[in-house]
């Protein structure tokens, strides 16, 4: 029976599906990027009602795909409503989109196993329960289908949303905020919150809210509970009292969070207590409390209350840090993770005992998921060190603030020292790819290697390298 168009159109794109599921990862991006570009280009989309160039349009593209949070133009004023719905709506479908993308690429190839492990093998660090084996049968997510375990990241998503702008709402108006735009202003915030992106519907951003510690907070809650990731937002809401119940996927990513967060407002503390450009003047309970905001943010979040570039070398370098690291896997947040970071770190301590594994919360983590981590930390290096070179050679502005605009597209932090707007349109391309390199090249990598595994029936004979 001949097949229609329609129909030879999804054979071609199930076969894509079943043989890469990395070249399909690359084709939904950049077509849903090209998409955005092309409506970012139309003229009803900008403020001033002209055709905003090609360049910016492709930059907001991909910054929103990727809820990056960077931009080439005012956010806040160079877009008509039209444009920030635009926005608002492709954030949502970027940042579910990872989810689900990533959990149909996780069902391609893992087709043989439980649910759960089909979604595990959906985070973009840690595909390698796909060979691994199946996760015990009380962890499992029983949702029958695949379309039952998108509706869930979705509604998760949704309800999460919904109530940061309804506890936003009253706040807003307490502030004198007239209704309709105090209504608009919570969903977007609440939306750039749990996205991770950090744009924001006013020129002045979070300054007028900047000693508004119940706005603030719900701010962080939002930035922090997309960032930890949608396994562990749905262990936390099946099982919130009991943590022995808990994965150790779970259990690595609230801990590791939580000591990055500690640490970074301590650091933060130390280091800008002096500095009158940041908190220098504040008392001492709004250094602590923007301190810990700032540590938040740093991994993902993009919001700020200060002048990034005035922050010391040495905060800056910290921020890089941070960024790089990012949230968890199957989240809004972008980085190598906090998972293959606690990994790495159990590696080192198991190598520092002379342990032959690595054990954590009475569990044993296999050596290719090390491997897999050292894989994922040696692509991003590499890109950052890639397109920091180029921006460098192309801009010859100074490195910490190049390396700092470069790691926050790789890792969609959103932060910025100002020198993005600045960029020659060579250097916002390269930005654009870094961004798209970032978001995607993670979830692609690690895809690729789990369904590259295969069994070796021989093994060569042993040396030994000399190390360190």
């Amino acid at each position: 029976m001949r097949r229609g168009p329609w129909g030879r159109l999804t054979d071609y794109i199930d076969e894509i599906g079943r043989k890469s599921p990395a070249r399909f990862a690359i084709l939904i991006f950049t077509g849903l990027i090209l998409v955005f570009t092309a409506i970012f280009s139309l003229p009803i989309a900008a403020a001033d009602g002209r055709q905003t160039p090609l360049v910016d349009s492709l930059f907001t593209a991909v910054s929103v795909i990727c809820v990056t949070g960077l931009a080439t133009v005012d956010m806040a004023t160079h877009w008509s409503l039209f444009g920030h719905t635009v926005i608002f709506i492709g954030v949502q479908i970027g940042a579910i989109g990872v989810l689900t993308l990533a959990s149909i690429m996780g069902l391609v190839v893992s087709r043989k196993l439980g649910l759960r492990a089909k979604l595990m093998a959906a985070s973009d660090s840690n595909p390698l329960r796909i060979h691994a084996g199946p996760v015990p049968e009380g962890q499992a997510v029983r949702l029958g289908e695949v379309g039952g375990l998108l509706a869930t990241v979705a509604v998760s998503a949704l309800v999460i949303e919904l109530v940061i702008a309804l506890l936003l709402l009253p706040r807003m108006l307490i502030d004198g905020i007239p209704f309709g735009d105090a209504f608009l202003d919570s969903f977007y915030y609440s939306a750039m919150a749990f996205t991770n992106t950090g744009f924001t519907p006013n020129a002045a951003g979070l300054e007028p809210f900047e000693n508004d510690y119940f706005f603030m907070s719900l701010i962080m809650l939002g930035v922090f509970l997309g960032s930890i990731g949608f396994p562990v937002i749905y262990a936390l809401a099946r099982n919130p009292w009991h943590p022995r119940r808990w994965s150790l996927h779970v259990k690595l990513t609230i801990v590791t969070s939580l000591i990055l967060l500690g640490a970074g407002a301590v650091l933060y503390l130390v280091l800008e207590y002096d500095n009158p450009e940041t908190f220098g003047t504040d008392a001492a309970w709004k250094t602590v409390f923007q301190s810990l905001f700032l540590s938040q943010m740093t991994r993902s979040g993009g919001f700020s209350t200060i002048d990034v570039d005035q922050l010391n070398g040495s905060s800056l370098l910290v921020t890089d840090m941070l960024m790089f690291i990012g949230g968890g896997s199957a989240s809004t947040a972008g980085g190598i993770k906090v998972t293959t970071l606690a990994v790495l770190f159990l590696a080192a301590f198991a190598e520092a005992r002379g342990n032959r594994s690595m054990e954590a919360f009475g569990r044993r983590i296999p050596s290719d998921v090390l491997r897999l981590s050292v894989s994922v930390v040696l692509w991003g290096a590499t890109i950052v060190a890639v397109a920091s070179v180029l921006i460098l050679q192309i801009t010859k502005a100074p490195l910490d603030h190049v390396l700092f605009e470069v790691i926050s597209a790789f890792a969609t932090s959103g932060l910025t020292t100002g020198l993005t707007e600045s960029l020659p349109d060579s250097g916002k391309y390269i930005l654009a790819v870094t961004m798209w390199m970032g978001r995607v090249g993670t979830v692609t990598l690690s895809v690729a290697l789990a369904a590259s595994q295969r069994r070796q029936l021989f093994t060569r004979p042993e040396e030994r390298p000399i190390v360190g």
